[in-house]
């Protein structure tokens, strides 16, 4: 089956395939994070649509959790 005869993977769509399996338009929402299976793992804080980046946290929770850390150190050290 040449390129040009696959069809998007996405129920119901009959666009040509482009990449991963999706058509042109679906394979936008794949790589925005749009589609059930996602591109990359969330932050797993509520309410939080960034990427995890450090291990299950985006860089701006993980600054805040690191923030509390070394307070709690320095609150500790006194």
């Amino acid at each position: 089956m040449t390129r040009e005869e696959k069809k998007c993977k996405v129920k119901g769509c009959k666009r040509p395939y482009r990449a991963k399996g999706y058509c042109s338009t679906h394979y936008k929402s794949w790589r925005r994070g749009e589609l059930p299976k996602k591109r990359f793992s969330w932050c797993i804080k509520p309410e939080c649509k960034n990427k995890a980046v450090y291990g299950k946290v985006c860089a701006d929770h993980y600054k805040g959790i690191k923030k509390k850390a070394g307070d709690n150190a320095t609150a500790q050290q006194a």
